[in-house]
């Protein structure tokens, strides 16, 4: 159940635009963080506070994959499988992952701790392969930056802690962080 908090947030999104419309991916953002991932609740709820169709929230939600359809992990781990990153191995790493984690891409280790999911595009064609755990992404995954961010997932948490990426802070090809 969507909280009268996050709709005012939502109506507070939508009046910093000139049109209402444009506050759907900040809004939808609000809804999933109410609950965990967006439901018919929250897209009835992000529709109400900017005045739109529930459809049209809809597919933006189906769109973009940064939003869950269905309950997720504390953490979410998205592997690129767009061309760029098939080339340069995506395959290789989802079935790493795989491995490590004991699930399938699509899936949920037992303890609820990771979602590992296939996604369309992450946008880093020049960075291939890359992932995006949670919110940062790690890029030109190979096998030992792959057990590496295994370790970490695999390793106890603080509660609300998110494990840094692996390689995090280490230069790129380009000499920015990954």
């Amino acid at each position: 159940m969507i909280s009268e908090e996050a709709r005012a947030k939502m109506r507070t999104l939508a009046s910093r635009y000139p049109s209402a419309r444009s506050a759907t991916l900040p809004a939808l953002r609000v809804a999933q963080e109410e609950e965990g991932y967006v439901t018919p609740a929250g897209i009835d709820a992000v529709a109400d506070a900017l005045g739109l169709k529930p459809d049209e929230v809809a597919s933006v939600v189906t769109f973009y994959s940064m939003f869950h359809r269905q309950p997720v992990g504390r953490h979410v781990v998205k592997v690129c499988t767009s061309v760029s990153c098939y080339l340069r191995g995506c395959d290789a790493l989802l079935e790493r992952l795989e491995s490590g984690l004991g699930i399938r891409r699509g899936e949920t280790t037992a303890d609820g701790a990771v979602t590992l999911l296939g996604v369309e595009c992450l946008a880093s064609c020049g960075t291939a392969p890359v992932l995006q755990l949670d919110d940062e992404f790690v890029e030109h995954v190979n096998d030992e930056r792959a057990d590496a961010l295994l370790a970490e997932l695999r390793a106890p948490r603080q509660p609300g802690a998110t494990p840094e990426p692996a390689g995090a802070g280490t230069p790129t090809q380009e000499g920015t962080p990954a």
